[in-house]
This record gives C-alpha cells, sequence and structure tokens, in this order.
C-alpha cells in the first residue's frame, strides 16, 4: 500500500514539474511574440498595404534657428486718439475690433467753452477789419503830412497785433473741428468732432457716451495692420548667424499655413534672458492676422548636407517620431510553430530625431547602432502604424 501511494505521489510530481515547465516556456514565447516595437502581417494582409523600401539618402536641406514671438505694429501704425480740448462725450462709433477709415466719425465732444472760443473769433475779426481802416486812412494822412509817422507806427503795430490774435483762435477753431467760415457766418456750435486719423482697427476703448474727458485724455486706440509684421526672440549664442533679408517661416495662433516674411532689423539691445529681439516684414498679409498673436517661427540661416527621408517615411506618434524597419524573416521558427506560419512579413519601428521638413524630405538623427543597409519603408508608414496600434489595443 505504501509503495502505491509513493508511486501515486511521484507521478504527479513529474506530472506538476512538467506543467509549471510548459507554463514558464508559454510565458516566455509570449513575452518574444508580443515586441511592443514590432508589427507583422500575414502574406494576405500584406497583399493590401501598399508598402515601399528606400533608404536613407544625404541632400542639401535648409538650416535654420528656432524661434518664438508675437505679431506687432510699427509704433508709426499704433495712434491714440484724443481730443484736445475737455468736454463731456454726445456721441460715439467706435467698438474695439471695428475698422474705421481716415476721416470716419469717431465721436462728439460737448462744451460751452467752445461758444466762446467763436465769440471771441467774431469779435477779433471785426476788431481787426476796423484797425485796418484805420491803418489806410494813417497811411494816406502820413503821406499828405498831415498825420505824425509815429501815428502810423502804432496803427501797425496795432493791427499786427490784432491779425496774429485772429490767426491764433482760427487755429485753435480748426483743432477743434470749427469751420471758420461757418463762424464768421454766424453759426455757432458747442460740439466738436473727433475723427479717425488714419485706416485702422480699434483696439481699445476708453471712454463712453456721457463721459466727461479732460484734454488729450485717452479715447480709444488704432492699429494700421497694413505694415503689421513679426517679432521673434533669438538667443544670444544664435545672434551671429542671423542677417538682414533672411527668410522666416512661421505659423500664427490657429493658423494651419506656413507663411513667410523677411528679416528687416536685428535688435541690438540683450534682455535679461539672454535674448536678442528680431523683427522681419510678412510678405503676404491676411486678414486673420492680429496684432499680438502668438508665432512659432524658424528662421532659416542657410543649407547643409544632411541624411534624410522622404516626408512619408517618419511618422509622429506620443510625441516621437518613427520609422519602420523590416525585419529578416525567422523560416525556421516559423516551420516549427503553427501559430507563426502565416506570419511572414516583420517591421521594427524605430524611433528617430527629426530636424526641416523641405521639398519632400525631411531631415532625421538616426540611433548610432543603426544599420545604414536597412530597409526602411518610405511608403505605407502610416498604415504599419495603425496596425500596431490597433493591435495594442485589442492586447489590452
Amino acid at each position: 500500500m505504501r509503495k502505491t501511494l509513493y508511486a501515486i505521489a511521484l507521478t504527479l510530481s513529474f506530472f506538476f514539474t512538467a506543467c509549471s515547465s510548459k507554463k514558464e516556456e508559454v510565458q516566455v514565447e509570449k513575452a518574444e511574440e508580443h515586441n511592443p516595437d514590432v508589427v507583422e502581417f500575414t502574406n494576405e494582409q500584406f497583399q493590401t498595404v501598399d508598402v515601399r523600401f528606400g533608404g536613407v539618402i544625404t541632400t542639401n536641406l535648409s538650416n535654420y534657428i528656432k524661434a518664438s514671438g508675437t505679431i506687432d505694429v510699427p509704433p508709426q501704425d499704433l495712434v491714440s486718439i484724443t481730443s484736445p480740448y475737455g468736454g463731456s462725450i454726445r456721441s460715439t462709433t467706435v467698438i474695439e475690433g471695428k475698422y474705421m477709415k481716415k476721416g470716419e466719425l469717431i465721436a462728439t465732444i460737448e462744451n460751452p467753452e467752445f461758444v466762446q472760443v467763436q465769440q471771441d473769433y467774431l469779435e477779433t475779426s471785426s476788431q481787426l477789419s476796423f484797425l485796418q481802416q484805420d491803418l489806410t486812412r494813417q497811411e494816406e494822412l502820413v503821406k499828405e503830412n498831415i498825420a505824425a509817422r509815429k501815428s502810423l507806427q502804432k496803427a501797425t503795430s496795432e493791427y499786427n497785433t490784432m491779425n496774429a490774435r485772429l490767426e491764433g483762435l482760427k487755429a485753435r477753431l480748426r483743432i477743434m473741428n470749427i469751420n471758420p467760415s461757418s463762424v464768421k457766418a454766424g453759426n455757432f456750435t458747442s460740439v466738436t468732432r473727433i475723427y479717425a486719423p488714419t485706416n485702422g482697427y480699434i483696439t481699445h476703448v476708453y471712454s463712453n457716451v456721457g463721459k466727461f474727458i479732460g484734454p488729450n485724455e485717452l479715447m480709444a486706440d488704432m492699429a494700421n495692420t497694413n505694415n503689421i509684421m513679426i517679432r521673434v526672440k533669438v538667443f544670444e549664442k544664435d545672434l551671429p548667424n542671423i542677417k538682414l533679408g533672411q527668410k522666416v517661416r512661421f505659423r500664427a495662433t490657429g493658423d494651419s499655413v506656413e507663411r513667410t516674411a523677411k528679416v528687416f532689423l536685428i535688435g541690438k539691445d540683450i534682455d535679461t534672458d539672454r535674448t536678442v529681439e528680431v523683427h522681419a516684414a510678412i510678405e503676404r498679409l491676411t486678414s486673420n492676422m492680429l496684432p499680438g498673436m502668438f508665432v512659432n517661427a524658424i528662421v532659416e540661416i542657410g543649407t547643409s548636407s544632411t541624411p534624410a527621408l522622404p516626408q512619408a517615411a517618419v511618422v509622429p506618434s506620443g510625441g516621437k517620431h518613427y520609422i519602420f524597419v523590416e525585419e529578416p524573416s525567422k523560416q525556421g521558427e516559423q516551420n516549427t510553430k503553427t501559430a507563426d506560419k502565416e506570419k511572414h512579413h516583420s517591421f521594427r519601428r524605430v524611433e528617430v530625431g527629426i530636424g526641416v521638413t523641405e521639398n519632400g524630405f525631411t531631415a532625421v538623427i538616426l540611433p548610432e547602432k543603426f544599420d545604414p543597409k536597412s530597409k526602411i519603408v518610405i511608403k505605407g508608414a502610416y498604415d504599419l502604424l495603425s496596425k500596431m496600434n490597433n493591435s495594442e489595443e485589442e492586447e489590452e
């Protein structure tokens, strides 16, 4: 009886040991099969994917400096709208973002003191007319030796003084946008008008109807966007490579189109963050470019010979960039493993660094031990990445 129990126990021990060993082999095989950087296709699947192979080439691509900044307006195209005289705002037509043409009415300002200026102008004009007549009479008397020359000099002085006062009042009326001829006709007004000094957009409004503003108090800001530019910051170490006339490629926030500009001014002052401002004129303006928008830019500083691949060969995923390389087939393993009989095409994902993309090619930085003879997928890489991602989701 004891021998029988001992035999049964020994048999069970061998059985569990064999099962455990087989389980470990299966786990090892699964670990080998599920390489996250390898994607496999059967012959039937591979026929549906248009895959083409190629290799790394050396070509001349632009060398560049990365920079960031904003769309800006030159100081001469930024206008602060003020009134030379204080008063209460009677009406206004401005609103932030509105486009105004030069000479278009912005606001009307009312002040009773405007009437006093017009009254002074009319009175001075009348007095000047009298003094002119007196001057003419004195000139005639001097010619006939009836009056002394001193009287003529006095009349001339009074006339010139009154004429200067009249011209001063006339200038004040013009600043108030009040026509002196209308005042002479007896048309007085207590309202002055403020007009747009140039074409542009209203960027800020600081006034409203009924508000009293003082002389030269800011009412609104305008920006003429016909000459907008980009202003980017370049690090001190890159400054020797920046030259006037260099091409700048940039994208504004929310803009999917890459646009170009040319460097026309390089700053001479280094900021505390060790950067220098570089200004570039935008070559083709569009209505969606507004002052203050953030831009990412690339300043082209020449060309250099660099390893590159067709743009379609490099695919982004998870903030990184990859290429796919064909793996050599393992025929021996395929004959011994039933589950792998249909797998004939394997591709390994390789992470690479990238540079500038130009003329359909992307500059790449390959791993140190990368085999230059590897067959790289230059068409169909997105399909391989999609298959890999789907496989990972199925496994999860």
